[in-house]
């Protein structure tokens, strides 16, 4: 059986949304989604938090996740990092337990809407290929990079420059280069990336496109609409393909 990890990383932390991770939304813990998520999935063999929060542990593991290491309290700042999460969680597993997983697959908790089959369709993917580093969820951006600017010394600046188009934010969007933006749906990782090659990504990225609702909950506004599609509330994508 191939060694599939689901890897979940709470700190307790937040200066924007207090305690998000263990707030209730629509009767549950906000983490208690993508445990469960992970726990229904047929392809993850594990799921483990990563906190440094004694609160989240325990809600963790009420709905089924391990919690075999607590997370260091220097890698639970406002400026820590993924990479260090998940380069600490590999280490301790791989060190402590011997444990060393074939793929990690990544479940951010302020994301409650998840299909478990399109998690196993990502993991399926990157299994498929040999060659890619990483698995990256994005949709189809609501705004396009090219028509954003920065204030330099008072002025507009494009955000973005195009040589062959140097004109791009006053293009019809339709005639820019195609972008996306990373969602936060479900990402799926080689352990080797984090840890040989330092990075969350890799230079092989594959794209896995979700265009169904989601939401991920940051602000207290978006407690609503998470509740809302919870209960089968029909609506539209979070981020509709269309021209601008």
């Amino acid at each position: 059986m191939r060694e599939i990890l689901a890897l979940i990383p709470a700190r307790g932390g937040s200066k924007a949304l207090p305690r998000k991770n263990v707030l209730p939304v629509a009767g549950k813990p906000l983490i208690a989604y993508s445990i469960q998520t992970a726990r229904a999935s047929t392809l993850v063999s594990r799921t483990v938090v990563s906190t440094d929060d004694d609160e989240i542990a325990s809600v963790a593991r009420e709905y089924g996740a391990e919690v075999p290491f607590m997370r260091p309290p220097e890698l639970a700042q406002d400026h820590s990092t993924d990479l260090e999460a998940f380069r600490h969680a590999l280490e301790w597993l791989r060190d402590e337990e011997d444990y060393e997983p074939e793929l990690v697959v990544h479940l951010r908790p302020t994301n409650p809407v998840r299909r478990v089959e399109r998690v196993e369709e990502a993991i399926r993917l990157l299994l498929g290929d040999p060659r890619a580093d990483s698995l990256r969820s994005v949709s189809w951006p609501e705004q396009s990079p090219y028509k954003m600017w920065r204030i330099e010394d008072g002025y507009l600046r494009p955000l973005v420059n195009l040589e062959e188009m140097p004109n791009a934010q006053s293009v019809p969007r339709q005639q820019l280069p195609e972008v996306w933006w990373q969602n936060g749906y479900v990402d799926v990782i080689r352990p080797r990336t984090i840890l040989e090659l330092g990075s969350m990504s890799g230079e092989h990225v594959l794209p896995f496109v979700i265009e169904e609702p989601f939401v991920e909950i940051d602000y207290a506004d978006a407690i609503a609409r998470a509740e809302r599609l919870l209960s089968g509330q029909v609506e539209h994508a979070a981020s509709p393909r269309h021209p601008t």
